[in-house]
């Protein structure tokens, strides 16, 4: 195991740990196991309430076998769909989500959706179980998984929503809501202020209307006149979301995401982002120039892999720059990844 600098608490327990994981078999990330190890332990003195413990053994439980599941599949992008189970088979929403997940597939994309009826059996319907997770819950009611991905080893159930939710936002590269109830919007305000806070990368946030409709132009509406209106989001926020009624060009918004712009990650005080293709002197020049707002003490610049990216293996075969990102401005981050997958 490496070390971290980090003095141990208890050093004669650090050692029996280290000797547990060696018999265990030794295997990934074995300083990090034993620092699960060393704080459940603490659980034996420092939580009295069995309820809270066991919120604790279902979650790891449940992030284990699920971050089990997808790691076979960790080099194929993942789109999420949400909407209401409560859509019927004849309705043009229904219809929509068939469409587009059968077209997100054609594009290489597999699906993930929360397992039940209405919209998320349609986008199962579409991609076909084979390019299809499920993240169903356990409710009281409700909710036995769908026809279309019931016998699947792609399904996992969940008794928590935030183990849940974990999953969709950690595997997925963009999310797609259809009109839905309090989940739907429950999930679609969560993408945002994670994306907003920058808890979580930026993806794309495809919002599909059925033609004629208004639920997502009301909720946009809402959001302009309320939020904005009210100064309690930034103009550019409004950049992390986008509306449409024609699937294609949901499908077009996800691909144009990923059409130069691959991944980014801070690396100390930096924010690295891979790309195809770097962009030429006088892009470099023109961006520097557009997006100095964002920019603390620096510019954004092409790089070489950075030594921990190095360590890690990380994407070693694309082109990167980095600049010196405020942290706090992400919808001004999402218009730099639009115009450099626009070059």
């Amino acid at each position: 195991m490496k070390n971290t600098g980090k003095s141990p608490s208890d050093p004669e327990l650090l050692r029996r740990i280290r000797e547990l994981i060696t018999y265990k078999g030794g295997g990934h990330n074995q300083q990090e196991v034993a620092d699960i190890v060393e704080n459940a332990l603490k659980l034996l003195t420092d939580v009295q309430d069995r309820g809270d413990v066991r919120v604790i053994q279902t979650a790891l439980r449940e992030l284990r076998y699920a971050f089990r599941l997808f790691a076979p599949y960790a080099d194929k992008r993942k789109v999420s769909i949400f909407g209401s189970a409560r859509t019927r088979p004849d309705a043009v929403e229904y219809h929509q989500a068939v469409d587009f997940g059968r077209k997100i597939a054609e594009a290489g994309f597999m699906v993930i959706t929360g397992a039940g009826p209405g919209i998320m059996q349609a986008g199962h319907e579409g991609a076909t179980p084979a390019n299809s997770f499920g993240v169903n819950i356990r409710l009281p009611w409700e909710q036995s998984a769908n026809p279309v991905i019931a016998e699947d080893k792609k399904l996992i159930t969940f008794k928590y929503f935030f183990t849940r939710k974990l999953i969709f936002i950690r595997h997925s590269d963009a999310i797609v809501l259809f009109p839905g109830g309090f989940g739907t919007l429950d999930e679609g305000y969560e993408a945002i202020t994670l994306m907003q806070t920058g808890k979580s990368q930026l993806m794309p946030l495809v919002l599909v209307e059925k033609p004629g409709g208004s639920y997502w132009k009301n909720w946009d509406v809402q959001v302009r006149q309320e939020l904005l209106g009210n100064r309690l989001i930034s103009p550019d926020d409004l950049s992390l979301y986008q509306i449409t009624d024609n699937t294609d060009e949901a499908v077009r918004i996800i691909r144009q995401f990923y059409k130069n712009y691959q991944s980014s990650r801070f690396v100390r005080e930096l924010l690295v982002m891979r790309l195809k293709t770097l962009p030429g002197n006088a892009t470099l020049a023109a961006l520097n120039k557009d997006f100095n707002d964002i920019l603390l003490n620096g510019k954004i610049q092409p790089a070489p892999p950075t030594p921990e990216e190095l360590e890690d293996q990380d994407n070693l075969d694309l082109e990167r720059i980095t600049l010196p990102f405020n942290r706090r401005d992400y919808g001004r981050l999402r218009q730099l990844i639009d115009a450099l997958n626009s070059m």
